[in-house]
């Protein structure tokens, strides 16, 4: 396997350790809001994981994204600095710049693990 792709997926890995951690801090910070959504987490760095697992790990990121987006729209100055929030949505965007890579390596390197 590509060590470019081993070490996206690593880092990508640990990011989605830290979006649950920044995803229960936003929820008990904004208890009145619906929590953020899940996203899955890869259990390894393997090909036959990001095979298996990938595109739906993509369309459960896409759902955040949107749900950040949403919430950023939606609140105001003094909600869009609030720690919470600003981690959330720093660990989102770095989520999906690891996606964005991971989906960038796999197609020019010819390893799209679409079946």
């Amino acid at each position: 396997m590509n060590t470019r792709l081993v070490n996206l997926l690593a880092s990508f890995i640990r990011g989605t350790s830290e979006y649950a951690l920044a995803r229960l801090e936003f929820s008990l910070r904004f208890g009145g809001l619906a929590a953020p959504p899940v996203l899955d987490r890869l259990p390894d760095a393997s090909e036959a994981t990001l095979r298996d697992r990938w595109d739906a790990i993509e369309g459960q990121l896409e759902t955040v994204v949107a749900y950040v987006k949403q919430a950023e729209s939606s609140f105001g100055k003094e909600e869009r600095a609030d720690p919470a929030f600003r981690w959330l949505r720093r660990t989102v965007r770095e989520l999906d710049q690891y996606a964005r890579a991971l989906r960038w390596v796999l197609t020019v390197g010819g390893r799209d693990p679409a079946p």
